[in-house]
């Protein structure tokens, strides 16, 4: 079967950076791109579809742009263009099950300064049995990289250092899809991994039972403990990947939103047990989609 990396367009200048942004990542580990664009037949056409074009016209017609868009700045990449004809939630999540990762768009800010995320990709990223990387309108190949000197032309930039990969972890429900996902994606770039771990100095309910809670240095060094396991195995698996461990306490959604400032990807999980109400991203991972500057993704595992 052919590996591929799928973007999900529709048209949109924030489909087309997720475009470029999975051709860069297909490039990266020498894959094909597929690019899917889902359509659903209306008895009253849109305003934009011309009078003299039909809605699966018009979809092909957006797919092959996008395509050519894509061959342009990535000559040697394979590009296979789709247009099918159902919803977009069941397209793009059936296309996730097939590809190795897939790669969705974000539209500009929305209220108290978060990136906007359609109903679309929040369903999508919900219920992928596959890794789904958020990426944000204007975004760049050289945003990528760390800042490169003056005067440097853009075929020099991929010369240039990847900005960092960092992972958030939560050894209490460790997970090897997740870890792995982070330490390859950091691989790929030759870029260093920095892995955030949050904890809270509360007392558990089994804590405040004890005779002596565990306090202060002895708490931090047992999740400091815990982190450097989990992420033993993998290190040793990707010794090429350098890797910086943050062990604090506070709230894993703002620890992780402020170490996104600066990387070139944010590496979140969610866990694929479906809820009371259906499946759900959880309120970390949630919060890194619509907060943090840099593309997100977002890896399910049990």
């Amino acid at each position: 079967m052919l590996r591929h990396v799928t973007a999900g367009i529709d048209g949109s200048p924030e489909s087309l950076a997720a475009a470029h942004w999975a051709a860069r990542e297909a490039a990266r580990r020498g894959a094909a791109l597929r690019l899917v664009h889902a359509w659903e037949w209306h008895p009253r056409p849109a305003p934009s579809v011309p009078a003299d074009m039909s809605q699966r016209a018009l979809a092909e017609d957006l797919s092959a742009r996008a395509a050519d868009s894509v061959r342009a700045a990535h000559p040697g990449l394979q590009v296979i263009d789709q247009a099918v004809a159902d919803s977009p939630v069941s397209a793009l999540s059936r296309a996730a099950e097939q590809a190795e990762l897939l790669v969705l768009g974000s539209r500009g800010f929305g209220g108290v300064a978060g990136f906007l995320m359609g109903s679309v990709s929040q369903r999508v990223i919900a219920r992928a049995s596959r890794p789904v990387v958020l990426v944000r309108v204007g975004g760049s190949a050289a945003d990528e990289h760390f800042s490169a000197p003056d005067g440097i032309s853009p075929d020099e930039i991929p010369g240039i250092p990847y900005r960092d990969v960092v992972l958030g972890l939560d050894t209490g429900r460790p997970c090897e899809e997740l870890i792995e996902f982070a330490f390859d994606v950091a691989g790929r770039r030759a870029s260093s991994l920095r892995v955030i771990h949050t904890f809270s100095a509360a007392p558990s309910i089994a804590e405040a039972d004890a005779l002596v809670p565990m306090r202060g240095p002895e708490l931090l060094a047992e999740h400091e403990h815990a982190v450097t396991a989990a992420l033993r195995p993998w290190r040793e698996k990707f010794p090429e990947v350098t890797v910086a461990e943050s062990v604090t306490e506070g709230r894993a959604a703002d620890e992780l939103i402020s170490a996104s400032a600066g990387a070139a990807l944010v590496v979140v999980g969610r866990r694929t047990r479906e809820a009371r109400l259906g499946t759900h991203i959880g309120p970390v991972a949630n919060a890194a989609l619509h907060h943090a500057p840099c593309p997100v993704a977002v890896v399910p595992h049990a």
